[in-house]
């Protein structure tokens, strides 16, 4: 199985990288920061691959995935899991941070998933995103609302996707609370948050119990992203939740 895992510098996509070349996978990482792929890519196993991509960037994604097609002879799977999600009150955002959000979150999966679909269709291969329990099983989560809208419109571009090409799956990976892994593997997402609204919002939280009180092991993830991975275009999987048991 040849997969291309996006957004595998650090975080969730780090550890669905290194999980899936380490059951036996031909895997190739994709991020921004080539440092961390390389080191991620010593940590998958030999064969692993690191390719710097800015998902913001049509001609990166491009190049990235004709690199990996290329050295790997072809691509049975993407996944996608860059996401950002600033903690600030709707009534705070800029238009700089929903550029971002947006950019990052929902019209780089796209601008990936473009790049990559000749592959996709020439193997009847599977693209997965991760999305979030915020965008379809609770209600948005207070400050992190933009976070949320974008996932949400992440989840109908996948149907988009599918409408206008059914020879490829296409599947939407719900993530609840999932620990991250030690390291560079640590989920970054609440990184540059305001430690003191953090706090807040986690009281309002916990309060509407959105927060499920424990955290799923990776490893549940990784089994996930890889039975939907090898179901393929023809048992495609379309959405399939990963998240914990809520604490008794």
């Amino acid at each position: 199985m040849r997969v291309v895992v996006v957004g595998a510098s650090s975080g969730l996509g780090r550890c669905i990288g290194t999980g899936l070349a380490q059951r036996g996978a031909q895997v190739a990482l994709l991020a921004r920061r080539r440092e961390r792929l390389v080191d991620a890519a010593k940590d998958a196993g030999p064969g692993t691959l690191a390719i710097q991509c800015d998902v913001t960037d049509a001609a990166s994604c491009h190049a990235a995935v004709t690199e990996a097609a290329t050295s790997l002879g072809g691509i049975d799977g993407i996944v996608y899991a860059p996401g950002i999600g600033p903690l600030v009150r709707l009534v705070d955002m800029d238009a700089e941070q929903w550029h971002s959000v947006l950019a990052t979150n929902v019209i780089g999966a796209s601008l990936f998933t473009a790049a990559a679909l000749p592959h996709l269709k020439a193997s009847g291969g599977t693209a997965a995103y991760l999305t979030s329990v915020s965008a379809s099983e609770t209600a948005p989560w207070p400050g992190l609302g933009a976070y949320a809208v974008s996932k949400a419109a992440l989840d109908k571009l996948i149907e988009a996707w599918r409408g206008e090409h059914s020879d490829v799956g296409f599947t939407r990976l719900i993530v609840g609370d999932c620990a991250g892994g030690e390291g560079d593997a640590v989920v970054e997402f609440s990184s540059g948050w305001d430690p003191e609204l953090a706090n807040e919002m986690l009281t309002i939280w916990i309060e509407r119990r959105y927060i499920a009180g424990n955290l799923l092991p990776v490893e549940r993830l990784v089994d996930a992203v890889e039975l939907v991975l090898r179901a393929g275009a023809v048992d495609a999987i379309p959405s399939i939740t990963v998240a914990p048991r809520p604490a008794m």
